[in-house]
């Protein structure tokens, strides 16, 4: 079995006559923890919107587990084992903690409403089944949380709602996670607990794979085991993140020339 999981090939996105990304070429390992950095405008988030059936690609492909997956739609993707968080939250906030969690993993979920009133006995088995099943991965985040299931996101703090979105995307058993800027809205000890979350996530050696969005140098530096820098939609680094920060073109890029 190769050990990369995913591979973009000289991807492109163009919006108009705005290139968002070009010719953006990388690989993914397995079990690996990948920073995606540069600076704002530089085809990060497009590379993972990209990824997930949001938007077309314009040019080159994009290859999940030996499988040509470019331009799949959102849904099979999903299905492929690709699941994602946003910068800004996409919560519920009325909803139940394991409401919102629950709503990653909806295609597991048998039987509609009739179905459901009729075979009472069914839905319960499942109820339990899969409501032990996000209260131990939340468990795995935060205790106190998984004491608290049925109470609405709204009445909790960011880091538990980033918390939370992480859960509902790992409930579906994924095999590549993306982090879209995790720390967006949290103090630097909120962000460092997170990381640890993280962190403890991967080290349970399930072959995880996870690809960060992020502008917090020092998270990157603390979780990240490789890193690819884009500027203006091109690759203009990757290596380590000691590698990568002292190369002259990624401190041009991100601080310019004197």
């Amino acid at each position: 079995m190769s050990s990369s999981l995913l591979e973009f090939r000289n991807l492109t996105k163009r919006f108009g006559g705005v290139t968002a990304l070009d010719g953006f070429s990388m690989q993914l390992n397995r079990g690996e923890i990948l920073g995606l950095i540069g600076p704002n405008g530089s085809g990060k988030t497009t590379s993972f919107n990209l990824l997930t059936g949001i938007y077309p690609t314009s040019d080159g492909s994009i290859h999940f587990d030996g499988r040509d997956v470019t331009n799949l739609s959102a849904r099979k993707v999903y299905e492929a084992g690709i699941v994602r968080t946003f910068q800004r939250s996409r919560l519920c906030l009325p909803l139940s903690i394991y409401d919102n969690i629950m709503i990653g993993d909806t295609a597991r979920l048998n039987g509609g409403l009739w179905s459901n009133l009729v075979r009472r006995r069914q839905f319960r088995t499942q109820f339990d089944e899969t409501f032990e099943k996000a209260r131990s991965l939340v468990a795995t985040f935060s205790g106190d949380l998984a004491d608290r299931m049925f109470e609405p996101v709204g009445s909790l703090p960011m880091i538990e709602r980033r918390r939370i979105e992480i859960c509902r995307a790992l409930i579906s058993d994924p095999r590549l996670l993306l982090l879209d800027e995790p720390s967006a809205g949290m103090t630097h000890d909120e962000t460092d607990q997170l990381m640890s979350d993280i962190l403890d996530v991967r080290a349970r050696g399930d072959g995880l794979s996870i690809i960060i969005v992020e502008h917090e140098m020092g998270v990157i530096e603390r979780i990240t085991d490789r890193c690819v820098v884009l500027s203006y939609g091109r690759k203009i680094a990757e290596g380590t993140y000691a590698e990568v920060a002292s190369d002259a073109e990624v401190q041009n890029a991100y601080l310019g020339v004197d």
